[in-house]
């Protein structure tokens, strides 16, 4: 098995943290990144499978897969156990449900942030403008935060067991964090729960290399991780 992933990369960092919680080996083709050009020029065998040329790219074999949802889909399928989904239908429903919260809704204002991580423009105007617009996502961020919380009270896990929702959940907090978002720590179901999976071995090494990644790649931003 081979996926094409990159350092920055949110979606391939879900598929890598699945891989790694069923157990299955892999070998990590790392795409170039740069905070200037970015994905430029766009690695030859991930546009050859990807029309859209993005990571994540799995090859299992003769099959060959891109979009981190469908990946992780079908490693449920190929590789049932241990599960990330829930057995029931309306279960593997709801985890669908926050994985796409997490990809499609969450992540809307986080991309608001994600220009904090690269070199200024050069017209101040437009930094400016940038941060005005970032200010709004903050507060989208927090309502979602709030919202996620009240989900969370009572609970481990946002489907009742761990499974691929807070695994796409998890990241997109993340990512919220290193680009200066809203705190977690006022929100003490959500953040009892990322610091309970922070601990696990597939989450502690995707924050690790993240957190080396910006220190190479990235400016620094501030109020990241308050």
């Amino acid at each position: 098995m081979q996926l094409y992933s990159s350092a920055l990369s949110l979606f391939s960092r879900k598929v890598e943290i699945a891989l790694a919680e069923k157990g299955l080996a892999f070998d990590r083709v790392m795409v170039p990144f740069t905070q200037t050009v970015g994905y430029s020029p766009k690695h030859p065998e991930v546009l050859a499978i990807n029309p859209k040329g993005q990571v994540p790219v799995l090859i299992d074999g003769d099959l060959k897969l891109y979009d981190s949802t469908v990946i992780l889909e079908y490693l449920e399928d190929a590789y049932p156990t241990p599960a990330l989904y829930h057995a029931s239908p309306g279960g593997r429903a709801q985890c669908r449900l926050w994985d796409v919260y997490a990809d499609e809704i969450l992540l809307a204002p986080v991309r608001a942030l994600m220009h904090r991580t690269g070199p200024r423009p050069a017209d101040p105007q437009c930094w400016l403008d940038l941060e005005a617009a970032a200010e709004v996502a903050k507060g989208q961020i927090a309502q979602h935060f709030t919202h996620i919380d009240q989900q969370l009270a009572g609970k481990a896990y946002l489907c009742g067991t761990f499974s691929v929702a807070d695994i796409a959940m998890f990241v997109t907090v993340l990512y919220s964090q290193r680009l200066g978002g809203p705190s977690i720590k006022g929100h003490a179901a959500l953040h009892a729960w990322y610091s309970g999976l922070e601990l696990r071995a597939a989450f502690a090494r995707v924050v690790d290399e993240i957190a080396a990644a910006d220190r190479a790649l990235s400016v620094p931003v501030d109020g990241a991780y308050a």
